[in-house]
């Protein structure tokens, strides 16, 4: 019998969204087919999948231990945060000589499905960086008799997700400083900057609108700036790694001296970045935003507003029930139902005339309220609330009744 071989094999995700790339989150179950094409007959031993994910970061330093000698240091750590295995066919029984438990695959297209669910512990986002990364993947291991194992090898995305509609990341930033410039024994003028951003959590794709105010009174000409800067973080046998790079940025006008400029919301966009990492223990990614004013011949003055990019973006329902109507906007878009409600209908439209008359002569309002404030709202159930007006329609009663109350502040 002639044995057939192995044309194709490989790892499949069943992708949860429409972009059709596989991207989970902690607790989301992962599952995929392993896909084995042949032609003629195999035999199988077993096919095995170990999925895996791993923050690891490693990097070299060089010393000197004297006038002549030279040495090289390596620091590497790992965290592990997904180690799953799982046997689809077969069995792990190392003798290649039994023909007992072979799995037949005739020639053809084979799929064998797998799942796994991620751990509900917060996960480190997916993230390559210059002296670490985080990844998960998927590693299928075919093994026949008397052949070597066959391996294949698929990474899948996780996104830890940071929703940015909380109350600390809705909060605005803002700061001031002052640089005074010196030219010898001259003083010069001092260069102020104030700079404000409406919140601290962003998401890829949105711009920041930046509010600021630049004064030169120094004798130099002087160039606002903003620009955003991504710090990568490394921690590995005590020591720590940090790289610096730059996500985006814009120009001011050149401000002369005695002159005062005013960003009144300049836009700066944030490009497609991966999200902050926070929660790793040995890899952090940071973002700031960095307004600064360039002067010649002397050290900027900057201004640092920290920065979050999270995942889920911003509501303009508010920060207290932004994260509730997110999870009810996705709700409504399965649903097919409207994110927007419909107005609620009018006074006229559920009071008849004949309930506005019964209920025009109210009890009079009680001075002093005991008991729950619930145990009250009955009274107003059907009157209108008046129509706002700058004009006061009844000016005497309301001195009147300020001449009655012995609590109200005199007039000056």
């Amino acid at each position: 019998m002639v044995l057939g071989k192995v044309k194709n094999f490989f790892v499949s995700y069943d992708c949860l969204n429409d972009s059709n790339v596989p991207v989970f989150a902690s607790g989301d179950f992962v599952s995929g087919r392993v896909i084995i094409e042949v032609t003629g007959e195999i035999r199988v031993k077993s096919l095995n999948i170990h999925a895996k994910g791993l923050a690891k970061v490693r990097w070299t330093e060089s010393r000197n231990a004297g006038s002549n000698t030279a040495y090289t240091q390596n620091f590497t750590d790992e965290v592990e945060y997904l180690n799953h295995r799982d046997v689809l066919i077969g069995h792990d029984r190392d003798d290649d000589s039994c023909d007992e438990g072979f799995t037949i695959l005739h020639s053809g297209r084979h799929e064998f499905p797998f799942s796994f669910e991620l751990p509900q512990t917060p996960l480190a986002t997916s993230f390559e960086g210059k002296h670490g990364s985080v990844r998960y993947w998927v590693k299928a291991e075919l093994h026949r008799p008397w052949l070597l194992p066959m391996k294949t090898k698929k990474e899948f995305t996780v996104f830890e997700h940071i929703d940015i509609n909380t109350p600390l990341l809705l909060s605005p930033q803002a700061g001031t400083k002052e640089k005074t410039l010196c030219c010898w024994f001259c003083t010069s003028g001092p260069v102020s900057l104030s700079a404000k951003i409406e919140r601290k959590g962003y998401t890829p794709g949105e711009s920041i609108q930046i509010v600021a105010e630049i004064e030169n009174c120094s004798s130099r000409v002087v160039v606002p700036k903003a620009a955003i800067y991504q710090t990568q973080t490394f921690f590995a046998k005590g020591k720590v790694k940090e790289i610096k790079q730059l996500v985006a940025n814009l120009r001011g006008d050149p401000l002369p001296s005695g002159k005062t400029e005013t960003w009144d919301g300049k836009m700066l966009k944030i490009p497609p970045i991966s999200p902050s990492i926070l929660d790793c223990s040995i890899i952090h990614v940071e973002y700031s935003l960095m307004v600064y004013v360039d002067i010649p011949r002397a050290v900027n003055l900057t201004l640092n507003l920290p920065l979050v990019i999270g995942t889920i973006p911003f509501h303009s329902f508010g920060s207290r029930t932004s994260s509730v109507s997110s999870q009810c906007s996705m709700a409504m878009s399965w649903l097919g139902l409207p994110e927007r409600p419909e107005a609620p209908p009018s006074y006229s439209e559920i009071v008849s005339d004949e309930e506005r008359q019964n209920n025009l002569e109210l009890p009079a309002v009680r001075d002093e309220i005991e008991g729950p404030l619930y145990a009250y709202i009955h009274e107003f159930r059907f009157q209108p609330p008046p129509l706002y007006s700058e004009v006061d329609p009844h000016p005497e009663q309301l001195c009147d009744s300020m001449d009655r109350r012995p609590d109200t502040c005199p007039p000056r």
